[in-house]
């Protein structure tokens, strides 16, 4: 009986390529690739029966940092080797590193089944759901992040203080800025498409050394796995140029943060189940059939519980760079009503995180500021003011929306006071 190492293409292609090593990467729990060198003949016993990789990767975070609350591995358990299975179709190669193969792999038990917590089995067993309702998730997901003119040893030298970013300034869309790395601009978008992450468009973004990269949509596995490539290629590459390239969520509380956007859609196969021609609306949303679009809110209202968790309190935009409206230091969530309170009212079908995100916010938004503003200790009798100057307020507050010019009105009185005597 053939194995799988003279079965698939991908194998055929490796063997010919004349290399005598592979490079192999899977994702940790925070979803940063870890991975190492294969020699050729450890590669090809690992298509037939998968390789050992530390389970550690689920218990430690970026910074090797192991958790103190770590059930499915840690100390208790001597981390020991997880098995990891090669996925072939994910074959492409490095062209930043002399062109050597490269795959992607995912964890799965000793019995064949996937691993429990390994993030790449997670979205498969939420592909499997959707192929049961007969549709096909397709994604494009777009990063914004921060470049910083450091390496690792001047960035060692700062203690992690005060990055440099590789351009000053606010300016988004700027030719000039591009203009100023092009030769890490260009290699960006060259040698992203020849390592299968194709880049959609690639500009400036507001911020200092802000850029925003938006990789052409796929169906929702490739999708998840060029946005995990892109982050680590763009480091590697970066490297070359000296840039250091950050995606964390917020480095500096005077900035925006970085973000990612996921647009997603469900395919039947031959259409987009969210378009609709007969629409008059700019996009032309379709009618999701009532099962699919009902599967597809559940979804969308535990990641909203899940963004409300991290953020504390208030109305969670995920991914949202620009600052926001401050949320509530006066309340927090409680855990029990995060998925009760993950705004089952929003009526829309598909979920985008950032500044183009979905619309119809209005009325939520505004739910949320008088739901702060009633635990605001400012805004409650007997804390700190009196009764009817806070019945006053809740007056004023109901009438602001009612009043066209109470903005410019607003702006001359604190003007006002900073004019000179003449």
């Amino acid at each position: 009986m053939a194995s799988k190492a003279t079965q698939h293409p991908a194998v055929d292609a490796v063997l010919k390529s004349g290399s005598g090593k592979v490079k192999v990467a899977c994702s940790d729990i925070d979803g940063v690739l870890r991975g190492k060198y294969l020699h050729l003949d450890k590669f090809l016993g690992a298509v037939d029966s998968g390789f050992g990789f530390c389970d550690v990767v689920f218990g430690w975070d970026s910074s090797d940092t192991c958790y103190d609350n770590a059930q499915l591995t840690g100390w208790q358990h001597g981390f020991p080797d997880a098995l990891a299975r090669l996925d072939l179709d994910t074959h492409r190669k490095v062209p930043w590193d002399n062109g050597v193969p490269f795959f992607l792999g995912e964890f799965i038990k000793t019995d064949g089944s996937p691993y429990p917590v390994c993030p790449r089995q997670t979205l498969k067993r939420v592909l499997k759901r959707a192929e049961k309702l007969g549709v096909q998730p397709m994604c494009g997901v777009e990063f914004e992040w921060f470049n910083f003119a450091e390496t690792p040893q001047s960035w060692a030298a700062k203690k992690g203080v005060a990055p440099e970013p590789i351009t000053p300034g606010m300016f988004g869309y700027s030719l000039l800025r591009m203009n100023h790395r092009r030769e890490y601009f260009n290699a960006l978008m060259d040698e992203m498409l020849a390592f299968g992450v194709p880049i959609e468009g690639l500009h400036t973004e507001t911020g200092p050394g802000v850029y925003e990269v938006a990789i052409l949509f796929s169906e929702a596995l490739e999708a998840a796995d060029r946005a995990i490539l892109f982050k680590t290629g763009a480091k590697e590459i970066g490297s070359r140029f000296g840039v250091m390239p950050s995606f964390m969520a917020k480095w500096n509380a005077q900035y925006p943060g970085c973000s990612g956007h996921i647009h997603q859609s469900l395919s039947d196969g031959t259409r987009n189940l969210f378009y609709d021609a007969q629409s008059k609306l700019p996009r032309r949303p379709g009618r999701v059939p009532d099962g699919i679009r009902a599967d597809v809110l559940a979804d969308d209202q535990q990641l909203q519980a899940i963004g409300r968790r991290l953020l504390g309190a208030g109305q969670a935009d995920l991914g949202h760079r620009q600052p926001h409206r401050e949320l509530s230091r006066h309340r927090r969530q409680p855990e029990s009503n995060a998925a009760r309170d993950a705004l089952p009212g929003r009526g829309h079908q598909s979920l985008s995180c950032g500044r183009r995100g979905v619309g119809r916010r209005t009325r939520w938004r505004r739910e949320g500021l008088e739901a702060d503003r009633a635990a605001d200790h400012r805004h409650q009798p007997g804390r700190g003011e009196h009764s009817a100057r806070a019945a006053n307020a809740d007056r004023n507050h109901a009438q602001l929306q009612t009043v066209g010019d109470c903005a410019q009105l607003a702006r001359r009185r604190f003007r006002r006071p900073l004019r000179r005597d003449p």
